[in-house]
Order: structure tokens, then sequence, then C-alpha cells
């Protein structure tokens, strides 16, 4: 009986086994992969095919495990279509950890919305999305979809990870393509560490790896696109919007660019012509007119977004921005230009990767659609000056951190050229404080301070001055939190945009500041300026770090003391000379009731090996020691 029993439950578990797709089990994934990983790509097939120049279609099966909550987002099941871009085919399956299948969604389950970006008032693109939400963790959703566009200016790059905390199992891209369109690769980060297999005939290429471990994002690591290995693809030959194109080299692809998109948008209107003849009178330097000319686009525009067809690249007709008074980055550089140009001031669209994303630079050597905004490069006799458009609040010719120290594109009436936007020096990004506090005998603080801050430390700082009195309280607390009980009694600030410098000047108090032991007070001496990063530490560091722009803090803060007391202790003088920057600080007393703190800190841009990232961890902690000193006075 009980073997007949066992049979029986044998044989139920055997067809159980085998009616399940084993692929799918999270049971059969090597332990290695699921290391460090929130999700496991199982398989990603990616097969583009290129007919013609106006003709490709993209289609995509991603196996994908994901193992817990944080690995959902890692999840991605949607394709954007618009009157250029049709999707034939798209449906997803989940399965549980043991590879049965939960449910397969159709075409009619994915939800369809568009693409809305909160500032965009004409935009035709739309998606289909499935909004799925587990019931357990972890599962695998098998995720397949076919896409026909005549946009050939775009096709997808490839790389064997996706991301930090992401393991492949096994991923592979194939591009078929007519030989006269001429593909172009540029593969970038490939080493010997991750095995990559390629094959490569006429019209064809595939690249494929396997077995790719995830890796853990440490602290201060570059972006992902520095680091791990990416497949960037273009077509010498190419259909934008139903606009064809052809680019063997950035000059043929910016002239390229200014024929078919620029050149036909530059008419103004009679109206304005007088009018800005007006303002500019009999002015004849030509970066005076240039900051007139910019102001009135200020004062007369506001941002908008245009995503429809040709309008997501090609810019609207300068007259229709001096009609209606918006334009999205395109049309407000264009806008611009077209007003310097009348003017007779030269000026140039610019195409530029903006923000602090994972990509930054244009790839100089692969002439293709690439950048997410527009800016106007400005020539003059000291060099290029940018001028970031769709702002109402930035300085003439000021460039914050959205733009600067990248490639772009300069697009001339004669062809297009790769140049680098202003890179801020480590003395440019300067900030200086000077001021003054006293201690009364209770122990209580008083002082007041003027920060100066430029370049880089502008942009951070400057929109303060946008902010309500509460939100400026809560945002120097944030800054101050070294002192207690802090209380601001007064700020005043100036954005002084001719000098591109932002000035606060703050009086401030603190009760208890030092600490009262014995009649004798103890209390950190620089209050003002107190750095408190110290980068994690690690065992064994696997990647390089990166410190992405350099920075200089000065300041010269005078304390005084109560009378009746004297200086008993104070810190050591200290200065730190590194290759990630220097520090030095000075404690001097200059009477018997006043001392003087000096400090500078810089901090230097660069790309660090590994092996270097615990000596400026050690240089971090030196100076966050320091800036803690404490000094104690005593009574006479």
């Amino acid at each position: 009986m009980i073997t007949r029993i066992l049979s029986l439950i044998f044989l139920f578990a055997s067809c159980t086994f085998f009616g399940q797709k084993i692929n799918y089990s999270v049971l059969t994934l090597n332990d290695s992969l699921k290391h460090n990983a929130n999700v496991v790509i199982r398989s990603s097939d990616l097969n583009i095919n290129i007919t013609a120049q106006d003709q490709m279609s993209i289609k995509s099966k991603i196996i994908i495990t994901v193992l817990n909550d944080k690995g959902l987002e890692d999840l991605s099941l949607m394709e954007y279509y618009d009157k250029n871009r049709k999707i034939s085919k798209i449906e997803a399956t989940v399965y549980d950890s043991f590879g049965n299948e939960i449910k397969t969604y159709k075409r009619k389950d994915f939800k369809d919305q568009s693409v809305a970006d909160g500032v965009s008032i004409f935009n035709d693109n739309r998606m289909l999305f499935l909004d799925y939400t587990p019931v357990s963790y972890p599962f695998t959703m098998v995720y397949e979809s076919e896409v026909q566009t005549s946009n050939t200016a775009f096709i997808p790059s490839w790389s064997p990870v996706d991301d930090y905390l992401v393991s492949t199992e096994n991923k592979s891209i194939t591009i078929q393509f007519k030989p006269e369109l001429n593909l172009i690769k540029k593969e970038v980060n490939f080493t010997e560490k991750l095995s990559i297999d390629k094959t490569e005939n006429t019209g064809t290429v595939t690249y494929t790896a396997k077995n790719i471990f995830a890796k853990k994002r440490e602290e201060l690591s570059p972006e992902f696109t520095k680091i791990f290995p990416i497949v960037y693809f273009a077509l010498e030959n190419f259909q934008l919007e139903n606009v064809n194109g052809k680019a063997t080299d950035w000059k043929e692809f910016g002239k390229w660019y200014y024929d078919k998109l620029l050149s036909d948008t530059e008419e103004l209107s009679d109206d304005t012509k007088q009018k800005i003849k007006q303002l500019v009178g009999v002015e004849k330097d030509p970066i005076k007119i240039a900051k007139i000319v910019y102001q009135f686009v200020q004062d007369k525009t506001r941002y908008v977004s245009v995503q429809v067809g040709i309008g997501g690249w090609k810019p609207m007709l300068a007259k229709d921005v001096d009609k209606f008074g918006y334009g999205d980055c395109k049309a407000l550089t264009n806008y611009t230009r077209s007003l310097l140009k009348y003017l007779d001031i030269p000026s140039y669209f610019t195409v530029v990767y903006a923000g602090s994303g994972s990509t930054r630079d244009l790839k100089e050597d692969i002439a293709s659609i690439q950048g997410n905004h527009a800016i106007l490069t400005l020539p003059t006799n000291n060099g290029n000056q940018w001028l970031e458009c769709t702002s109402q609040i930035h300085p003439f010719g000021f460039q914050g951190d959205f733009t600067d120290d990248r490639k772009v594109l300069v697009i001339k009436p004669d062809g297009g050229e790769i140049i680098s936007t202003k890179t801020f020096s480590d003395a440019e990004n300067l900030k200086t404080i000077n001021g003054s506090y006293s201690i009364d005998a209770n122990g209580n603080l008083k002082g007041n301070f003027k920060a100066v801050s430029r370049g880089l430390q502008y942009d951070n700082e400057f929109m303060k001055e946008r902010k309500s009195r509460e939100e400026q309280i809560e945002r120097y607390k944030y800054e101050l939190d070294n002192i207690n009980n802090l209380k601001i009694n007064k700020i005043s600030l100036n954005n002084n945009k001719n000098s591109i410098e932002f000035i606060e000047e703050l009086e401030i108090s603190a009760e208890g500041y030092a600490q009262n032991s014995g009649g004798k007070l103890m209390f950190t001496i620089n209050a003002f300026d107190q750095s408190s990063y110290v980068p994690k530490k690690y065992k064994n560091r696997e990647f390089p770090f990166e410190i992405e722009r350099g920075y200089t803090d000065e300041d010269v803060i005078e304390i005084s003391i109560p009378d009746g007391f004297i200086v008993e202790a104070k810190p050591n003088n200290n200065e730190l000379i590194t290759e990630f920057g220097t520090y030095k600080i000075e404690f001097e007393t200059i009477s018997t009731n006043k001392m003087i703190c000096k400090r500078k800190l810089v901090t230097k841009k660069g790309f660090f090996e590994k092996e270097k990232y615990e000596s400026y961890r050690k240089f971090r902690e030196t100076i966050v020691k320091t800036d803690n000193s404490k000094t104690i006075i005593s009574k006479i």
C-alpha cells in the first residue's frame, strides 16, 4: 500500500514537473546570477531588420526573472507609437517561481495613453503599457513586441548589461540591413573582462553575451555608460519623420540639419524687426546687442514643448514664436538666433545632451541624431558663449551644470562641428564666506556672515531668492545643521546677473552653542562651513571613482569670546595637499578675546583608479574631523 502511494506521488510529481516550462523556473538559475541581483535577464533577443532607408522593423523577446520588489522598476513592459511607428505585436506572460504559467496578457490588456510630459502643448506620441502588480516574488515575465517604423534615424543601442544589480544569462542583438545604407557601429568600454561575441557579415551584425553577473553600485562610481560595454548604431543614409538624410561625418550631418530643419524657419515679422531695432538703438558692441536680444526673448517668451512628428526636431517658425510668445528649446534657440541674424550677429543652433544623466557627450565618431536639448553658441573675441534660451531667470552667457563640460554639435550653414562647452575650473566654482560671531558667558552665539558664490556654486545657490521666507529659513537650517537651536534673524539676498555672483548676508543666533563644563566653554570654532561628507568605506572596491566637478570654498571668520575669558586650548593648524585637492585651516589668536579661523578647501575634478579610493576617503575624513575641532575657553 505504501509503495503504491509513493508511486502515485512520484507519478503526479513527474507529470507536474515535465508539464512545466523548465527554463522559466527560478530553480534552474545559477546562484551566481542571483547574487547581488534584483533581476536576471534570462534571455533577451533583439532583432532589427532595415529593408530600406524608410523601413525598419524591431522584434524583441525578453525573458526576465524579477527576484524582489526592487527589481520591479527594471521591468519595462511598454512600447511607444505615433503616425510613423506602429506596434504590430505586444504581449506578455507571467510565470511563478516554479515556472507555472499564471496569466497571459494580450494587446487589449495593455493600457493606451498619451506620452504627456506636463509641458508639451502638442504631443502625438502614445504608448501601450502593462501595469502589472505581482502577487509574489520571484516571478518570471516573458515579453514580446514587434514594431515597424519609417524613422531609421534611431537605431536602439545595445549593452550586455542593463544596469547595476542586474544579471544577464543570455542577451543578443542582430541587425540586418541593406549594405548601401551603410550601418555605422561604435563600441565603447569593450574589455576582455566581459566576454562579448561578435559575428559580422555583409548586411548583418550580431552581438551576444552570456553569464554576466550583477554588480553593486559603489559610491562615486562613474556613470553606467562610462564603465560597462555599449554599442551605438547609426545609418549613413537614414530617414527622420519623412525627411531623407545622409551623413558620413558631422560636417555633412550639420549641413543636412541646417538645410532641412533650420534654413526655412528664420523669417521674422516686420513689427518685431522694428521693435528690436529700436531696443538696440545706436549700440554697436555685438555682446551688448546680444544681451539686449537675450533679455527681449526672456521677457517675451515662455517655454513649452512641441513633440509632434518633425516638430520634435524641426523648430517652430521664428515668426510663430514671435506671434504666440512660446516655444520649446529648439524654437526659442532658433528664435534668438534669427533675431541676432537680422542684426548681423552670427550665432549657431547647438545640439546637446543636457542634464546630469548617463549620457553627456555627443559621440564624435558616429554622426547621427543625438542630443535632447538645444542651446545657442555665440562666438566672441574671447571665445564662445552659450545661451540657455529656454530660461527666463539665468544670466546672459551663464552655463550651469545642465549643459557645461560636454561635447556638443554646433550647426552652421556650411556644416556641423563638434566642440566642447565651458568647463568651469576649480577656482571659478568659488564660494567665499566672510563673517564673525561672538560667544557670551552663557555659551550663546550671535553672528553674521556674507557668502558670495560664483561659477557652478552660483548655479547651486541663486534659486534661493525665488523661495518663500519659510523655505529660505528651512534651507539655511539644513546648511547650518551643526549649530543647535539656530535662529535665522535676518536674510538679505542679491542676485547680481551682470557679474554672475549670488550674495547672501545672514544674521543668526543660537542658544547654548558652546557647551559649559565646569565653568569652561567648549565649542567648534569653524561654525559656518563645516564639511560632513565622508565616502563609504569598501573592503574590496571594484570600480574606479569620479569627482565630476571641482570647486573652491574659502572662509575667513572672526570669533569673539566674552570678557573675563581666555583661550585655554585651540585646534592645531592643518594642511593637506593631495591629487584630489587641498585643504588648509588656520586658527589664530589675535588678541585676548579674538580669534580668526581661515579655511580653504579645493576639490579637484578627476577620474581616478579604484586603488586611490581609500586615500580620497581618508582625505575627506580628515577634513571632517578637522572642521569639527573644538576650542576651550575658561574664566581668568
